[in-house]
Formats: structure tokens, sequence, C-alpha cells
């Protein structure tokens, strides 16, 4: 739910199966063990989404000051974008991601974990969807709170999962996690990718409990094989 005033550059100047359910017990405690996962590589997911067939009325700024370049676009059992990387550092406190770490910082997440605490973006790779708006609703195109995401940068992949949501408006950002696995800088006020990250984004997908990397690793890596049969 984070709701930034400040884009990066700013803050830098100034300082299942489809459908299914896959259950798993891995707790949130470690961070992400490679940052390639799976079986499938990089080149193979991005050569199926060189075009877009755009499904969003309209398109999404990538920060506060930028123009709206960014479309949603769908393809069969996916939606994608691809934009830049912002780093969110919500949910719960850490070294890493607390006030002092994150002039953004806000101690809750729109999805929970199955003890109903917020997720730990230090921990667990998730992602950030734009809140439901006139451009996209993420519910309607089959997308929820932890749905799985294939994430790449520069020829890595990594299993993320739908874990908050952003300003209606802007899109192309997620968790510490996520970025450190993927080797951008995942420093809250002045890490991030500027560009070329794609987010691959599973329809009807969750895993359960939403906490759990290595089962979105799992389910991630069956669920991009399947895209790539289907596509």
């Amino acid at each position: 739910m984070r709701l930034r005033t400040l884009t990066l550059a700013a803050a830098s100047g100034a300082a299942l199966l489809a459908a299914g359910v896959l259950p798993a017990n891995a707790s949130s405690g470690a961070a992400p063990a490679s940052a390639k996962e799976g079986s499938v590589s990089a080149s193979d997911l991005l050569a199926k989404v060189r075009s877009c067939s755009q499904i969003s009325h309209g398109k999404y700024r990538t920060d506060e000051e930028t123009s709206a370049t960014v479309a949603v676009c769908g393809k069969n059992g996916a939606v994608f974008w691809k934009a830049d990387m912002d780093i969110d550092c919500d949910g719960r406190r850490t070294t890493n991601c607390n006030e002092d770490r994150d002039p953004w910082y806000q101690d809750d997440t729109r999805f929970h974990q199955s003890d109903g605490r917020p997720l730990s973006a230090e921990a667990l790779p998730y992602v950030v969807v734009p809140s439901s708006s006139g451009i996209w609703d993420y519910a309607g195109s089959g997308i929820q709170g932890g749905g799985v995401v294939a994430v790449i940068y520069q020829g890595r992949v990594e299993y993320a999962v739908v874990g908050d949501t952003g300003p209606e408006k802007i899109i192309g950002e997620a968790s510490y996690a996520t970025a450190r696995a993927l080797g951008i800088d995942p420093d809250p006020a002045t890490g991030g990718a500027d560009s070329g990250v794609t987010y691959i984004l599973f329809k009807n997908s969750r895993v359960s409990p939403i906490e759990s990397h290595s089962a979105a690793a799992s389910l991630g890596d069956r669920l991009a094989r399947k895209f790539l049969q289907d596509n």
C-alpha cells in the first residue's frame, strides 16, 4: 500500500497449477537461495512477451514525474508488463526495512501472511500491483494476493508472489528480497533498476501459505513451463 510522494531519484539526490493452490510448510525467514530459479530460462520467457496485446485501459507511469508509457498486456494464462523496479520495503520491520532506511516505509502490506502478520519485504520476494482503477483491475484479470509472478532481469528469473498494492497510476515495484535475488541494488531509498524488468503474472494462481518462497518457486516453474506451451 505504498504511496510515494518522492521518486527514487529525488531520494538519492536528497541523501498450484492454473487455478490450483500449492500448500507448503516453508517459513518466510530464509532469503532466496538462487537468483536463477527453476527449469525455464529468461530468454524462453522473454521470447513469449515480445509483443503486447494491451488489456489495460490506458498506460501507467513508472514514477510520479514520468509520462505514462507502460501497458498491461495479456497472454494465454498470464498478464505482463515491462517497467522499472522501485524497491518496496513495507511490512514487518527488519534490519533493512524500517523507518530509518526507507523514507516511505509503511508497517503493513495489502496481503498478509498465514498468521495474519504483514509480509516481510526483506525476506520474501513479492511484487506490487497497482491498486484497482479505471486503468486496470488486477482482480478482474485473475490476479490475486499470493499469485505467482516470474520477474526477469538481465537473464535472471526470480519467482515471487503478489504481495502488496501501490498507487493507481504507477507500476514497477517489488520487494527488497526480489531485487536482491536479481542482483538489483535493494536499498529502498537509492536502489532499484531504471528499466529492463519484465513481470509475468500467472492468472488464477495462488501460493499457500503466501510467505513460502519455496512454494512460489515450485509452482512458478510449473506455470512457466505451461506458459511456454500455451503461447
